[in-house]
């Protein structure tokens, strides 16, 4: 019975893999980001079917815009380190209950018609890995499991 689960969700994710890679990036969303970020560099676009993914760089700092399939903008999430966030997020990091857990990624998320939110990313272990979302003034906001 694992053995035809596992067939199946493997004949899924190909089928779904290679429909992603040939379905042509809708000109909806090229012509929405470039007007966004014209100074963009070193672009790619991922179909994720119900959104694309743009990974490009501004300057050396990694950035990735999600667009929908109509070219509407839905957020970007800006590369940092946690050396450049505000006195205010550290001290709410320290203050959470996962202050002594290893922080190993750190961006900022611009969603349209919201305030940015700083997202930390910490790993107790190979398997335990959380995002935490914290305003600019420090507060946690929203905290998620992730793989």
């Amino acid at each position: 019975m694992v053995k035809v689960f596992v067939a199946v969700l493997g004949a899924v994710l190909l089928t779904t893999t290679s429909f992603a890679q040939i379905r042509e990036i809708p000109k909806e969303v090229k012509e929405a980001f470039e007007k966004q970020y014209p100074s963009a560099q070193k672009v790619s676009y991922s179909d994720n079917l119900v959104d694309v993914h743009v990974i490009f760089y501004l300057d050396t700092v990694r950035n990735v815009a999600k667009y929908s399939n109509k070219g509407v903008w839905k957020e970007t999430d800006r590369g940092y380190s946690f050396n450049q966030v505000g006195s205010d997020v550290k001290v709410g990091f320290e203050k959470s209950k996962y202050a002594d857990w290893p922080v190993t990624e750190v961006a900022i998320i611009e969603v349209p018609n919201q305030e940015d939110r700083i997202r930390i990313k910490v790993e107790k272990g190979e398997l335990t890995k959380r995002y935490l979302y914290f305003n600019k003034e420090g507060r946690l906001i929203r905290d998620a499991i992730t793989l």
